[in-house]
């Protein structure tokens, strides 16, 4: 499995987010996992890297957390999650999208 987390040094989320997905790879099963840290530090990489804000995720080049629009550049990104909007994905939502990931034939 290959991770990547794309993320610009101006939002502050990217430290949950890593931490967070720590913890979610040792619960998946995943302990050990390199994760590739990728800064994007301006407009043009974030529009060339199809980067929607920070952080993402991309599991295998895909996106576990997909948006629905194609506005690219550095800005904080915000989640789903059942206690509302925050700047990262819960530790549950990161096992759920490794799970799918590994899952044969996604």
């Amino acid at each position: 499995m290959d991770i990547e987390l794309l993320y610009f040094a101006g939002c502050p989320n990217w430290h949950t987010i890593r931490e967070r997905l720590d913890r979610a790879l040792v619960l998946a099963g995943h302990a050990g996992q390199e994760v590739t840290l990728l800064p994007v530090e301006t407009e043009e990489q974030a529009r060339a890297q199809r980067f929607p804000g920070s952080p993402t995720i991309r599991v295998d080049g895909r996106d576990p957390f997909p948006v629905a629009s194609e506005s690219y550049g550095l800005t904080c990104r915000v989640y789903a999650t059942p206690e509302g909007l925050a700047g990262s994905p819960t530790v549950d939502a990161l096992v759920e999208a490794l799970a799918d990931a590994s899952k044969p034939g996604r």
